[in-house]
C-alpha cells in the first residue's frame, strides 16, 4: 500500500499546482440605486400582508382562495416541478459520493482438442470459475467542479419554488379579480333590471299624456326605444356573470357544472389598503425577484464549474473479492483478489469546446443578471402604478358617488314634473340617460377601486414573506440577513 500512496504522490502534488486557475463564484450586485420611499406613499413600515384576501370583509372569498391554493392545477403541476428539480438535485449530488457495486458470477468452458498443432486430438480442457466482485469508483472533486454543479441544482431548486410561489400568487390575484367581476356584473344586472323598471314606468305615463291628448306618438316611440334599449343589455350581463363564474371554478380546478358562485355586492366589501414600506424591502417580499436571484446563483455556480472543468480531474478506482475455479474453494484467503488504481484526465486539445462552454455560461450568467435588474425595476414600476390607481380610484368613486346622488335627485324631479305637464319628455330623457350611465359608471368605479387593491397586493408580493411554505427558502437568501 505504501507503494500505492508513493506513485499517486506526484499524480496529486501537479494537480494540486494547477489549482491555483481556479476562481472564487460570487454573484455580481445589481448595481441599482434604491430610492429610501416610494413616490406615491410615506416612508412608513410595510403593511403585514398575511391572508391579505380576507381584508375584503367576505367569509365567502376567504373560502374561495382557500380552495384555490389547494385545488388550482396550475399551482398542483408547479408542486410536481418542485419535486422533479429535487429529484435531479440529487442525481447532480450522487457523484460526490464513491459509486460502489457488486457483481458475481459462475462459468463453466470448454477448450477445443483439435486447435493444436500438435499431431493428433488432445484431450478435451473443462474449466470452471466462480467469482464475487465489490468495486467503487470515485471522481476526487479537488476544485469543487462537482460541488459547483450540485450548488446550480439546489439553485435550481430554489428558483422552482419561487416560480411556484409566483403562480400561486398571480393566482390568486385572478381568482379575486374574477369573483370581483361577478359581483359587480350582478350589481350591473340589477341597476339595469331597476332601470328597466323605471323606463317602463315612465313609459305607462307617457302612454296615459298620450291617451289624454298632452303627449304625442313620438314621446311614445322614444320612450319604448328607451325601454328596449335597457332590456337589451340584460342578456349581455347575464352571459358576463356566466362567463366569470366559470373562470373561477376554472381557478379552482373543477368542472363548472354545479358550482354556483355566491351573490354578493361590490358595496358589501371593504376595500383593503396598504403601506408599501422601502422600496428596498421588495427584494425579499417578491417571488419573481427571489426567482430571477436564484437563477443567476444557479448560472453563477455552473460558469465556475464551466471553468473548472479546464483543469486535470482524478479517478480513483478500486475493487477486492474472490475468485476461484471451485466453488468449495470461493471463500478461502487465497482466493483474494483486489486492485486500485488513480488516473489524471487533463484536457489538452478539444477544438475550443470548454472555452466556449465557459464563454456560454459567462454570456447566460449576464443574461440573468439584466433579467434580475428588470425584474426589480419592474416591481417597483408596478408598486408605484397600483399606488396611482388606489388613490385615483378612490377619488374618482366618490366623485362619481355624488354624480349619481344628484342625478337620482333630478330623474325624481324630472318624472314629478313630467306628470305635472311642467317638462317637456326630451327633458326627462336625458336626466334617464345621465342617471344610467352614472349608476353604471359608479359600479365599474368601485370595481377599479377593488382590483387596484388586489393590484397592489400583488405588486407588494402578497403574503408571500410570511407563508410557511416560503418561509424556508426565504431564510435561505444571501440578501436575508442585510434587509433584516
Amino acid at each position: 500500500m505504501a507503494g500505492i500512496r508513493f506513485s499517486c504522490f506526484p499524480v496529486v502534488s501537479i494537480v494540486l499546482a494547477l489549482g491555483g486557475c481556479a476562481s472564487a463564484p460570487g454573484v455580481a450586485d445589481p448595481q441599482l440605486a434604491l430610492a429610501p420611499k416610494f413616490d406615491h406613499a410615506n416612508a412608513r413600515p410595510a403593511t403585514d400582508l398575511s391572508r391579505w384576501w380576507a381584508r375584503f370583509g367576505s367569509p365567502a372569498l376567504t373560502r374561495l382562495v382557500d380552495q384555490a391554493d389547494i385545488a388550482n392545477l396550475d399551482v398542483a403541476a408547479a408542486a410536481a416541478r418542485i419535486e422533479e428539480a429535487e429529484a435531479q438535485a440529487r442525481v447532480t449530488g450522487a457523484v460526490l459520493v464513491p459509486g460502489l457495486t457488486l457483481s458475481s458470477d459462475a462459468s463453466r468452458s470448454q477448450s477445443s482438442g483439435t486447435t493444436s498443432r500438435r499431431a493428433g486430438v488432445q484431450p478435451v480442457s473443462l474449466r470452471n470459475s466462480f467469482s464475487g466482485v465489490l468495486a467503487t469508483s470515485y471522481e476526487l472533486d479537488l476544485w469543487g467542479k462537482n460541488r459547483d454543479l450540485l450548488a446550480s441544482a439546489r439553485a435550481n431548486v430554489e428558483a422552482v419554488v419561487y416560480a411556484r410561489e409566483v403562480l400561486r400568487l398571480s393566482t390568486r390575484a385572478a381568482l379575486i379579480n374574477a369573483w370581483l367581476s361577478h359581483a359587480a356584473t350582478r350589481d350591473r344586472l340589477s341597476i339595469a333590471s331597476e332601470n328597466l323598471e323605471n323606463a317602463e314606468r315612465i313609459l305607462g305615463v307617457i302612454r296615459e299624456r298620450l291617451r289624454a291628448g298632452t303627449g304625442t306618438a313620438l314621446d311614445v316611440a322614444q320612450q319604448e326605444s328607451l325601454v328596449a334599449s335597457q332590456r337589451a343589455q340584460l342578456p349581455d350581463l347575464r352571459q358576463n356573470i356566466e362567463l366569470t363564474r366559470t373562470t373561477i371554478a376554472l381557478l379552482l380546478g373543477r368542472p363548472p357544472e354545479g358550482m354556483a358562485v355566491a351573490a354578493t355586492s361590490l358595496k358589501a366589501l371593504k376595500v383593503p389598503g396598504a403601506t408599501p414600506g422601502m422600496p428596498a424591502s421588495l427584494l425579499l417580499r417578491r417571488p419573481d425577484i427571489r426567482n430571477a436571484e436564484a437563477q443567476l446563483l444557479g448560472a453563477d455556480a455552473n460558469l465556475e464549474s464551466a471553468r473548472k472543468a479546464l483543469l486535470p480531474s482524478i479517478q480513483l478506482t478500486g475493487q477486492g473479492g474472490l475468485q476461484s475455479a471451485m466453488l468449495k474453494n470461493l471463500l478461502r484467503p487465497e482466493s483474494t483478489i483486489w486492485s486500485l488504481a488513480a488516473g489524471l484526465t487533463q484536457p489538452i486539445f478539444d477544438g475550443g469546446r470548454l472555452n466556449a462552454e465557459v464563454d456560454a455560461a459567462a454570456a447566460r450568467k449576464r443574461e440573468l443578471l439584466e433579467n434580475y435588474r428588470k425584474a426589480i425595476v419592474s416591481a417597483l414600476v408596478d408598486v408605484e402604478n397600483a399606488l396611482v390607481g388606489v388613490r385615483e380610484s378612490a377619488a374618482r368613486e366618490a366623485a362619481l358617488s355624488v354624480v349619481v346622488t344628484k342625478a337620482r335627485e333630478a330623474f325624481r324631479l324630472s318624472e314629478e314634473r313630467l306628470r305635472l305637464g311642467t317638462i317637456d319628455l326630451q327633458t326627462l330623457l336625458n336626466t334617464q340617460n345621465t342617471l344610467f350611465q352614472a349608476q353604471e359608471s359608479l359600479v365599474q368605479s368601485r370595481l377599479q377601486r377593488l382590483q387596484a387593491s388586489v393590484s397592489l397586493f400583488q405588486a407588494l408580493g402578497g403574503d408571500f414573506v410570511t407563508s410557511p411554505e416560503a418561509a424556508g427558502w426565504v431564510a435561505l437568501s444571501p440578501r436575508a440577513g442585510a434587509m433584516e
